[in-house]
């Protein structure tokens, strides 16, 4: 390598990076706003400036040789203290700006976050948030996101973890459905009803309750029903429409309950191990968290630490 022109590669070097921690060009260049074309041209450049192979690449994958990857190992560290740095000054100018990725379940971030981002932005009107709505676990380092809100029953012991509230499992029913079929009584009753379920591939739909008063004995019951779905939006509006009895969030059915479009079934009753009972917000572990970052964490504390009442 000539080192006289090292200096024009620190662009690439960065590329080199984000591409191992995305697994891929493509998301590489998504993160860095750039095309594809122009990162795999960063790449070869690289490549013919340090005279061996940094990446192999087939029609349907990618990976680091063994050459790129203890290059990147060498460099990451100090990429990330270069970005903690400027964060940092960034910061000490007083005003609060800058974007935060965030990734989010689908159902909290239609009905819970979104509503919610005109008073946000009227605080901070110099942050930008950009919000992905997805039902799956994300990785937040390979995917570029400086933020994840989950529903779980525990935060990861590998992430930064900020509790935003407690939340519970609710079983709902439309008045018209109930009316048709009756009022279920105990958990057994439902194996008569219309139940609408939660699909996970592979597991038999079964749901666990247990008696808000006398003891943590377990009662589960095998259920069925006309839907399932993967999402608990989907079940929510399958539920308003009369199909059957639903087990959601209580962030999901808080809304409709209160309007009295749906009913709450066994309120005797807690389900238990069908969703989390907290919301987290995650992050990977640094020594300093952005102010854009730290500013949209208080503010969603703040606006949900009282739960969602039902």
């Amino acid at each position: 390598m000539n080192i006289k022109n090292i200096d024009t590669l620190w662009p690439h070097l960065y590329s080199l990076v984000v591409v191992e921690a995305t697994g891929s060009y493509t998301a590489a260049a998504t993160r860095l706003g750039l095309s594809k074309g122009a990162i795999s041209q960063r790449i070869a450049e690289l490549e013919r400036a340090s005279g061996i192979t940094l990446v192999q690449r087939t029609t349907r994958s990618m990976r680091l040789t063994e050459a790129g990857r203890l290059l990147v190992d060498s460099i990451r560290g100090s990429y990330q203290e270069i970005e903690r740095s400027f964060a940092g000054v960034r910061d000490l100018a007083g005003s609060s700006q800058g974007l935060v990725r965030v990734t989010a379940p689908v159902a909290l971030g239609r009905q819970q976050i979104v509503p919610r981002m005109p008073e946000f932005f009227s605080a901070h009107p110099l942050i930008r948030i950009e919000l992905e709505l997805s039902d799956r676990l994300v990785s937040l380092a390979q995917e570029g996101f400086d933020l994840a809100i989950r529903h779980s029953s525990s935060a990861p012991d590998t992430h930064v973890a900020w509790t935003l509230c407690r939340t519970e499992t609710v079983l709902v029913a439309s008045g018209g459905y109930l009316e048709k079929r009756g009022i279920p009584k105990t958990p057994e009753d439902l194996s008569d009803h219309d139940c609408l379920y939660y699909f996970r591939r592979g597991e038999q739909p079964t749901w666990s309750f247990e008696a808000r008063r006398g003891g943590k004995v377990r009662r589960s019951v095998p259920v069925s029903g006309p839907f399932a779905a993967n999402n608990s939006e989907a079940l929510r509006g399958a539920a308003l429409d009369g199909l059957g009895i639903a087990l959601l969030p209580d962030f999901s059915a808080a809304k409709d309950l209160k309007a009295r479009k749906l009913v709450q079934v066994l309120p005797r009753w807690r389900a238990a191990g069908v969703f989390g009972d907290s919301l987290y917000a995650i992050r990977p572990y640094s020594p300093y968290v952005p102010r854009a970052i730290r500013l949209f964490v208080d503010f969603l504390r703040a606006e949900l630490k009282q739960g969602f009442s039902i």
